[in-house]
C-alpha cells in the first residue's frame, strides 16, 4: 500500500521514558521545580525538549536553553541508552523490509542522538534514511522533518508515504504535509488525542503496523 514508512522514535520504536524522564527531572532539579506527577513529566516526550520547557514550566527564553542544556548533559552522559525496543518492532520492521518498503526516522531528536539510539538497540541498519532536529534549531517542526525525509526520498508521490507516531504531533505534521498516518496508541500519547488528531489508522500494538502498511496480519 506504501513505499515509504517513516517512523517516530521516542514512544514509537522505543520505549524511551526511562532516559529522557531522568533527563527532564535532572534540568528542573536545577531550576528548583520537583514534579511529583509522571504523567506531567511523560509530557516531554515528543515535542522539541526547548518547547517542552517553555509550554509546561513556563520557562523564559534563556532558562529554556538553560533547561536544554542541562538535559543534554545528563540525557547523552547517562540516560540515553535507557530506551529499550517495544515488543515486536524488529519484527515489523523487517517485514517491512522484506515487503520493498523503504524506512526511515523522523524524530525531534537531534540526528546524532537517535543515530545512537537506533544503533545501541541494534535496528539503525533499517532505515534507509534518519531525519532529526539540529542541535541548534530549537523547535524544529515535525512538519518540515516530514518535508525533508520526502525531499531525501526523491520521490514527490506524497501518497506512497505515511508517518507513523504516538502523538498528536506526529499526526498533526502529517496532516500538515498530506500524508497519511498511523498513530502508534501503544506509546505515550493518548488514544483519545491521536484520534482527535485524525490518524488515517491507529496501530494497538506494533504488529498492527504491518496491517496498514502492507496488508500482514
Amino acid at each position: 500500500m506504501y513505499k515509504y514508512c517513516l517512523f517516530d522514535l521516542d514512544g514509537t520504536l522505543t520505549q524511551s521514558e526511562f532516559g529522557i524522564l531522568k533527563a527532564v527531572e535532572y534540568a528542573l532539579d536545577k531550576f528548583d521545580i520537583i514534579e511529583p506527577d509522571r504523567a506531567k513529566l511523560l509530557r516531554f516526550i515528543g515535542p522539541p525538549v526547548y518547547v517542552s520547557f517553555r509550554e509546561f514550566y513556563g520557562l523564559n527564553d534563556k532558562d529554556a536553553e538553560l533547561g536544554v542544556k542541562l538535559f543534554r548533559e545528563k540525557y547523552e552522559s547517562e540516560t540515553l541508552t535507557e530506551a529499550p525496543l517495544y515488543d515486536g518492532i524488529t519484527n515489523v520492521l523487517k517485514n517491512l523490509k522484506d515487503n520493498d518498503i523503504r524506512l526511515m526516522v523522523v524524530t525531534a531528536k537531534p540526528t546524532d542522538m537517535a543515530e545512537k539510539v537506533l544503533s545501541h538497540v541494534g535496528i539503525k541498519d533499517y532505515f534507509d534514511c534518519i531525519i532529526g532536529a539540529t542541535r541548534e534549531k530549537k523547535d524544529s517542526s515535525k512538519a518540515s522533518l516530514i518535508e525533508k525525509a520526502i525531499e531525501a526520498s526523491g520521490q514527490t508521490d506524497i501518497s506512497q508515504f505515511i508517518m507513523i507516531g504516538d502523538t498528536r504531533y506526529d499526526i498533526d505534521a502529517a496532516v500538515t504535509v498530506g500524508i497519511d498516518s498511523i498513530g502508534a496508541a501503544y506509546g505515550y500519547g493518548t488514544y483519545e488525542e491521536i484520534k482527535e488528531a485524525r490518524a488515517t489508522y491507529i496501530a494497538d500494538t506494533p504488529a498492527d503496523i504491518l496491517k496498514y502498511t502492507c496488508g500482514l496480519g
